[in-house]
């Protein structure tokens, strides 16, 4: 008989507990898969036909810092993508290959990639120039797509 009222108020305890903690936080929708190998290439592919619109569904608008060999830095997309132009107004063909060292390196909602990118370029006068780069670049999940918020293209010294 003495039992039956601690039970009762272990099992009151244990009820009101449960109700006041708090709620778990909504989770975070799962985001998509990191970037693989295969889609860094098709950044590449991409700078490959010289034109940096058929590379800015990549890019995240807005202000972020874009580092390049010439010149040095963008402080937005839309500053890469007019001043590239210039840079690029020179050659008439290229080709970017990733090399087999790219790391990809995944962190909840942002990814950084390593890589050394192989290059062909032919300016307009036919001069072949040809050699490799090295390429780091920062993505954020936005609304479940891999957008480049900050990037660095550095090539080594001769």
């Amino acid at each position: 008989m003495k039992r039956l009222p601690i039970v009762l108020l272990c099992l009151l305890a244990l009820t009101l507990s449960g109700i006041m903690l708090p709620k778990a936080a909504a989770k975070k929708s799962a985001a998509p898969a990191a970037p693989d190998k295969a889609y860094l290439q098709t950044i590449w592919d991409g700078w490959s036909t010289l034109d940096p619109a058929n590379v800015a569904k990549f890019y995240a608008t807005g202000p972020h810092t874009f580092f390049d060999i010439a010149p040095l830095k963008y402080e937005s997309w839309e500053q890469y993508q007019n001043g590239v132009k210039g840079v690029l107004a020179g050659y008439k063909s290229a080709k970017f290959t990733l090399n087999d060292d790219a790391a990809i390196h995944p962190h909840g909602d942002l990814v950084w990639v390593t890589a050394t990118v192989k290059n062909e370029m032919t300016t307009k006068a036919g001069k072949v120039e040809m050699g490799n780069f090295r390429w780091t670049g920062v993505f954020e999940n936005q609304d479940g797509k891999w957008m480049i918020v900050h990037e660095h293209v550095s090539a080594p010294l001769g």
